[in-house]
């Protein structure tokens, strides 16, 4: 128990305990004046009564601000839960939606570096072949320059040589 509650009974039971050592005194008649009238009574056990009816008053009220503090805080708590509740499917929802917006983020890009690849791709057999056909120019211009050396040589020196059909080792 608390120490207000052990306080409280100690009290209680002092002012029990004092009211029967002095029972005599407090049924002594005494008279007393309500305003309009005067009754006799014992003054002692109207004052007794009096504490007992401020007790039970006082003890009424206790019970029922504690009882409506723990209906409010009942209701307090069920309130957090379903927020709490409702918080947890807002941040799972929260995720969901930031994976799926990552996977489409990472579709987007799988297919934009598809398409570059492919774009990559045929850039680079056009510069292959673009290329090869610069080497077959070169090769065919080179050919033909030599050709025409040849043809000059021939003409200069008045000699037809036959032309070999060998390869370059057999030449000399």
């Amino acid at each position: 128990m608390r120490i207000r509650t052990i306080v409280l009974i100690i009290a209680i039971v002092l002012m029990a305990g004092f009211a029967a050592l002095n029972l005599d005194e407090f049924s002594r008649t005494s008279v007393l004046s309500l305003g309009f009238t005067t009754v006799q009574v014992p003054l002692g056990l109207v004052m007794l009564v009096l504490l007992a009816a401020v007790l039970l008053v006082f003890l009424a009220t206790t019970l029922y601000i504690q009882s409506t503090h723990l209906l409010e805080m009942r209701n307090a708590t069920r309130a957090l839960a379903a927020q709490r509740e409702l918080a947890d499917k807002a941040e799972a929802s929260r995720f969901t939606e930031l994976r799926q917006y990552l996977e489409a983020q990472a579709l987007s890009t799988q297919q934009r570096d598809a398409a570059q690849a492919t774009v990559l791709a045929e850039r680079l057999a056009q510069s292959q072949e673009a290329l090869s056909s610069k080497i077959d120019q070169s090769g065919n211009t080179l050919a033909a320059y030599i050709g025409e050396l040849e043809d000059r040589l021939e003409k200069r020196d008045g000699v037809s040589r036959p032309v070999l059909l060998a390869d370059s080792s057999t030449r000399l």
